[in-house]
């Protein structure tokens, strides 16, 4: 006697379900898109800038390797790219090391546009050193991304709109689907500056040894002290 539908209605149902909920597990990468930009850049007192970007994604096959960026030649020797693989995401690593303030403006060229827009400026003012930037990821999907950027820098920040980790190290985690802006201000003094006043001592502490040996030598070849006169009053001949 075959089983009655009644029998069979919730197993089938059952089955549905369960291949219901794996396909949607399936696709809930391709859905979310699952983006990680990750940028860690730390500053030292010579202005010179050191750090890594990851960019990743969820695969959507063993074929994706996720985003693949490429190295600027005006940054070749400084940039290094590397395959990125790590829980489930994949993408490129960037590593990146002695990058002058205008090297890392030429950084936003390596960006994946069709996940959205990155530009960062670093400029100095005297003792002042600003970071600005612009993050646009409006076409970023809202689940599954997520966006970070930490800098560290050689003295104490102050001001700034992210969170401050400590006195000198800031980072933001910037939302999809918005346009997000960076900005942090600190002071230390000008390599430059400072290079100039070491040389200017320099020179100061050897002007100053010229005019003692000037001055010695002055002492040395002073005339000597006048002979004195006789007793009877009338020079010797």
């Amino acid at each position: 006697m075959p089983p009655s539908s009644t029998s069979v209605r919730p197993t089938a149902i059952r089955r549905r379900v369960i291949a219901a909920l794996g396909l949607l597990v399936l696709l809930v990468p391709a859905l979310t898109g699952c983006l990680r930009v990750q940028t860690s850049m730390g500053i030292s007192s010579d202005d010179r800038v050191s750090g890594q970007i990851v960019a990743a994604t969820i695969p959507i096959d063993e074929n994706d390797k996720g985003p693949e960026l490429t190295v600027p030649s005006a940054l070749a020797g400084k940039v290094r790219v590397q395959e990125y693989a790590q829980d489930g995401y994949v993408g490129s690593q960037v590593l990146f090391s002695n990058l002058t303030f205008g090297d890392v403006q030429q950084l936003a060229t390596m960006s994946d546009q069709s996940a959205g827009s990155f530009q960062l400026s670093l400029q100095r003012a005297g003792d002042l050193v600003s970071l600005t930037g612009r993050v646009d990821l409006e076409a970023a999907p809202e689940r599954g991304t997520d966006v970070q950027f930490t800098i560290a820098f050689p003295a104490r920040v102050a001001t700034t709109n992210g969170d401050r980790e400590s006195d000198s190290i800031v980072s933001w985690k910037l939302p999809a689907g918005e346009v997000s802006t960076l900005r942090a201000e600190v002071r230390y003094s000008d390599p430059n500056t400072r290079g100039f006043a070491g040389w200017a001592g320099i020179v100061a502490g050897g002007a100053m040894a010229v005019t003692l040996l000037i001055g010695a030598l002055a002492w040395f070849t002073r005339n000597p002290t006048p002979a004195r006169a006789p007793s009877n009053g009338r020079l010797g001949s």
